[in-house]
């Protein structure tokens, strides 16, 4: 099989689980999804993202889960069943092994937790590829991967410039080591992001272009001195995700993934643009895995 073909068919098995985590899944139905016989569907995933099929969908019910509890007040048990656990003693052996604490205690004391995020198949393949010695040095195809990830409710420690547009200008006025000074923020949910603020979001007499990195809703840490801790609401970000290349060409691969974003829409698959319900942002360029960016949309509701 191709590259892409491989990273295609598991990304689909990746979108099935996504939009059917608290059904009942199995592996003849990640197998449809993926359009392969079951055994070569559970190879493929294993071999893209790391995991099991079942470890996997195991550790997202199980972060999914955890937000539940720390955002709301359904019963432990009725979160165990409705993230398709069988007895409220199976979900809190599970939950207790993956986090090494109890659902109740959990819910009681609020730590701040690293949820399980998603692997990416294309990521995980395209580093495999690269420690191989495998990667191209340049892309035959423009070709950029787009899905749509839901965002939950979280804060967003961020440093504002004054009058900045982008990356560059933004390092201009504050330095470039703002990223490491980000890294170093403990229990964020993601890696630190650099972003266009909308207008909502932005204070009079600072910059559009920020950086920042998303912390748990229920975060009580410190904030690092310069930087200022706001809350975002839940949204949806559809991620748009170009084709490995040589680390020299950032700046191509990123005018490259912005023509396409220019002339893609998103009213084609459901979905149109929502500025308004968070950042626009783009995580640090590494070639091995592309350049990635974000925009906020919404559904497109129809009657």
């Amino acid at each position: 099989m191709e590259r892409w073909e491989k990273t295609t068919a598991v990304r689909r098995m990746q979108d099935y689980i996504q939009e059917h985590l608290t059904d009942p899944i199995t592996l003849h139905m990640l197998a449809e999804a993926a359009g392969y016989s079951p055994w070569h569907s559970a190879r493929l995933f294993k071999e893209l993202t790391g995991e099991t099929p079942f470890d996997y969908i195991r550790a997202l019910r199980l972060s999914r889960a955890a937000e539940r509890l720390r955002d709301g007040d359904a019963r432990i048990v009725d979160v165990a069943f409705d993230f398709v656990f069988d007895s409220h003693e199976g979900f809190t052996r599970a939950f207790s092994k993956h986090f090494g604490m109890t659902p109740g205690s959990y819910r009681r004391n609020k730590p701040p937790l690293k949820v399980s995020m998603p692997t990416s198949a294309h990521d995980y393949y395209l580093k495999q590829q690269r420690e191989e010695g495998h990667m191209p040095k340049k892309a035959k195809a423009n070709i950029v991967f787009v899905q749509v990830v839901e965002r939950p409710a979280r804060k967003l420690i961020l440093k504002r410039g004054k009058t900045a547009k982008d990356y560059f200008a933004y390092c201009e006025e504050l330095g470039c080591d703002v990223y490491q000074e980000l890294k170093d923020v403990k229990e964020a949910l993601y890696e630190p992001i650099g972003m266009w603020l909308p207008e909502n979001l932005r204070k009079p007499g600072t910059s559009e272009y920020a950086m920042g990195v998303e912390m748990p809703v229920g975060y009580r840490g410190p904030v690092p001195k310069g930087y200022e801790i706001i809350n975002l609401k839940p949204c949806k970000m559809m991620v748009f995700q170009g084709e490995p290349y040589d680390d020299a060409r950032f700046e191509q691969a990123i005018s490259d993934l912005w023509a396409a974003m220019k002339t893609y829409n998103p009213e084609l698959y459901g979905f149109r643009w929502a500025d308004e319900d968070g950042p626009r942002f783009q995580l640090e360029p590494q070639g091995y895995r592309g350049y990635i960016e974000a925009r906020p949309v919404r559904e497109v509701r129809t009657r």
